[in-house]
């Protein structure tokens, strides 16, 4: 248990201290009087009951006001997510309505409007590069705005979609060397990436972008948007079939800990909010428990007048 004003406390149990001091000198004195007088003293210990109870209730009034808080373990889904969206050539097909792209920020929107504040949230649009749009916030509208303003842009590179990611997490510039080595960014078990990509990749190979993730403790869930059928858009004046590639979406998922979530159709976008899971996290919120003992002191308090105005027709 905590308290917020320690000094509050010893002042009030001084207090409590005086008046029980106070009520054991003038019940001796009134009882040695009554003696003299010869007369018997009436009650016994019960006489003192309600003048007891008042003094207790004092005593837990000195404690409330103290602001004592227990500490406890509470569940909450908290840390950070970023949207890592595919804004590439590919993602203006329309195979899921009215383009990929659209359907993409539509379903990212409803992601953020279902996330509670404790989460804080950031956008990194990404085709051959990437760049962050919004830095992680637990004011949401900001995620908002930069979801709203991507437009399609240029080729595909998941490998910097997850990089960039990393980085808008950590605060820091992540890459990975052109040897391979993979940087030790350290362990953020409370971050996650959610990606809404069709998969198509013309980057460098992403299983060494999502190893850095997986020891980092991030994990990544997939959102592939897009048919495997596919669809023909027009790139540069030339027109390209698309299609939905699962197989490295699912790997990047797998690899990290995360999920692949497929959405063919703007029913299954919609629903991604619903269907992943923050993790959870355990911390240890205070409880104030200043309510609780105010109203235990007034129960005292009134119970002790009771009693004493009850035997003595006084209150004191």
């Amino acid at each position: 248990m905590t308290l917020s004003s320690p000094l509050l406390l010893a002042v009030g149990l001084l207090v409590t201290a005086a008046l029980a001091w106070a009520t054991v000198v003038s019940a001796r004195r009134r009882a040695a009087a009554l003696a003299a007088a010869g007369v018997a003293v009436p009650g016994g210990r019960q006489a003192y009951l309600g003048i007891g109870l008042t003094i207790a209730g004092v005593g837990v009034l000195a404690i409330a006001t103290a602001g004592p808080a227990a500490m406890m373990p509470v569940p909450r889904t908290a840390g950070t997510v970023i949207l890592a969206i595919d804004v590439s050539n590919s993602m203006g097909a329309d195979d899921v309505a009215p383009t990929r792209l659209a359907a993409a920020q539509r379903a990212a929107r409803a992601f953020v409007a279902a996330q509670p504040d404790s989460v804080d949230i950031g956008v990194v649009a990404f085709e051959r590069g990437a760049l962050t749009v919004a830095r992680p916030d637990a004011d949401h509208s900001i995620a908002l705005k930069a979801i709203d303003r991507l437009k399609i842009t240029g080729g595909t590179s998941l490998r910097t979609a997850i990089t960039a990611s990393l980085s808008a997490i950590t605060g820091k510039p992540v890459a990975i060397g052109r040897d391979g080595t993979a940087p030790d960014i350290g362990y953020w078990p409370s971050a996650t990436i959610v990606m809404f990509s069709d998969g198509q990749n013309q980057g460098a190979d992403v299983e060494q972008a999502a190893v850095v993730a997986q020891e980092a403790g991030v994990h990544i869930h997939t959102v592939g948007v897009g048919t495997t059928a596919g669809a023909t858009v027009k790139v540069d004046g030339y027109h390209l079939q698309t299609s939905l590639e699962e197989d490295t979406l699912t790997l990047i998922a797998q690899t990290t800990g995360g999920a692949y979530h497929p959405a063919s159709d703007t029913a299954r976008l919609d629903g991604i909010a619903d269907t992943i899971d923050l993790r959870l996290t355990v911390s240890d919120e205070p409880l104030p428990l200043a309510g609780g003992l105010i109203g235990l002191a007034l129960a005292l308090l009134t119970a002790g007048a009771a009693l004493t105005v009850l035997r003595s027709g006084r209150v004191i």
